[in-house]
């Protein structure tokens, strides 16, 4: 599978949606995550992120312009003992809740499917980073309508074993810019990850499109220690 740039893939599409990136830090050392949000809509456009405990939660920039919460308010990463969870949605409450009794990634997700927001149907991305005995591993998944019909949902997850240093791995929820906006296809991308955190960050932010971007959080992880670093840019301050 081919690298992609990170900076050409987020420079050239004005309007990829939410995005998760999880692989492992140049020097082998670290579990690095990434998530960000963007939107169109002024309501989706109202947003920060905010930590919560060991993750994040989105919160209105400015509360009396709140429209609809019902897909915007939720906690895109949330701690598990030695699992970190990362979606676009509140499907990461099914998958810390699932898990927490012993049931697989796949399985907590099976209860869900792609958000209820006609014509798009907008893709539910996930992903799950597991640290255990200085090993470091993480799936991730997407559930699609159809080709856009709200009939049949589409599932797929992808596992990363014993993932290489310097190579991780993005997902999005939207192709490009689009009405209705085009759900993301094919695997996850394979992207080159960094050894700093604020290089990374840096590029991430500086890269997504200007109009639309929203908010980033980036994570990197000791594989060892499990100690963390995190970073969170909100365009609203």
């Amino acid at each position: 599978m081919e690298m992609l740039s990170l900076k050409t893939e987020l420079t050239e599409n004005a309007y990829p949606g939410r995005g998760i990136i999880i692989g492992k830090s140049a020097d082998g050392t670290k579990a690095v995550t990434a998530y960000f949000i963007m939107g169109r809509s002024s309501n989706s456009r109202n947003r920060i992120f905010v930590e919560d405990g060991e993750g994040i939660r989105t919160q209105a920039f400015d509360p009396s312009k709140l429209e609809d919460p019902s897909l915007i308010i939720y906690a895109p990463v949330r701690v598990l003992g030695n699992k970190t969870i990362v979606t676009n949605g509140d499907q990461t409450d099914t998958i810390y809740d699932g898990m927490d009794i012993q049931l697989t990634f796949e399985q907590s997700l099976r209860s869900r499917k792609f958000e209820p927001d006609g014509p798009n149907y907008t893709p539910r991305i996930s992903g799950i980073m597991h640290i255990e005995n200085g090993n470091f591993n993480y799936a991730m998944s997407i559930l699609k309508s159809n080709n856009g019909n709200p009939d049949a949902c589409n599932r797929y997850t992808f596992a990363y074993e014993n993932p290489v240093a310097g190579e991780g791995h993005f997902i999005h929820t939207y192709m490009h810019d689009g009405n209705p906006l085009p759900s993301f296809e094919g695997e996850p991308k394979l992207v080159s990850i960094p050894d700093d955190i604020n290089a990374f960050t840096d590029l991430l932010w500086s890269s997504l499109n200007e109009d639309n971007k929203v908010s980033l959080f980036v994570r990197y992880i000791d594989i060892a220690s499990g100690t963390y670093e995190t970073k969170i840019v909100n365009k609203n301050v």
